[in-house]
């Protein structure tokens, strides 16, 4: 999985405690913290982004089809 390199903002409690699991969980603060926030938005039904150039092939391939089935009904 590629990887994107952020800056985030935490208060210190928060911190802490992602340190503190990352560590029990034998991972790095920044792979516990991409867990989490992926499983988090599992969790509330947010899913990954659609691919916006598959969608806007498949809207031309349909518009396409429309068109020709247009034409050949006169």
């Amino acid at each position: 999985m590629a990887t994107r390199k952020v800056t985030l903002s935490l208060d210190e409690a928060s911190w802490a405690f992602a340190e503190q699991a990352a560590a029990r969980a034998g991972m790095s603060p920044s792979a516990w913290i991409s867990k989490a926030a992926r499983r988090e938005a599992v969790r509330t039904g947010v899913g990954p982004l659609p691919d916006v150039t598959a969608v806007a092939a498949a809207d031309e391939a349909e518009l396409t089809a429309a068109e020709e089935a247009m034409r050949a009904q006169g």
